[in-house]
């Protein structure tokens, strides 16, 4: 049985809008999910912030599009590092809970 590949559907950042200059912008650097700006995981305060703005009054858009974050960061992390991967509810709170 041939398994056909996965589709890849996160942010994808090298034409971020939310760049400053010199400054790395507060988006995910793939597949580690970290923050460009601090290298701690993403999404940060900063990039939190952003997104609320950018996604201001559409809380269901914000949600829906921060749980596919949530699954492509689920796929990156768990292939990288299968047996210390975080677990799918610290996932939650990181990516979708706080919106």
């Amino acid at each position: 049985m041939c398994q056909l590949p996965q589709p890849r559907l996160g942010l994808y950042t090298e034409n971020s809008r939310d760049y400053t200059g010199s400054r790395p912008p507060h988006t995910p650097l793939r597949p580690k999910w970290l923050c460009r700006a601090c290298g701690q995981p993403w999404p940060r305060p900063e990039a939190r912030l952003l997104l609320k703005v950018e996604y201001s009054g559409r809380l269901p858009s914000l949600t829906i599009y921060l749980a596919g974050l949530m699954y492509e960061a689920m796929h990156d992390l768990y292939h990288l590092n299968p047996n210390g991967r975080p677990s799918p509810r610290e996932l939650f709170d990181r990516f979708v809970s706080w919106a």
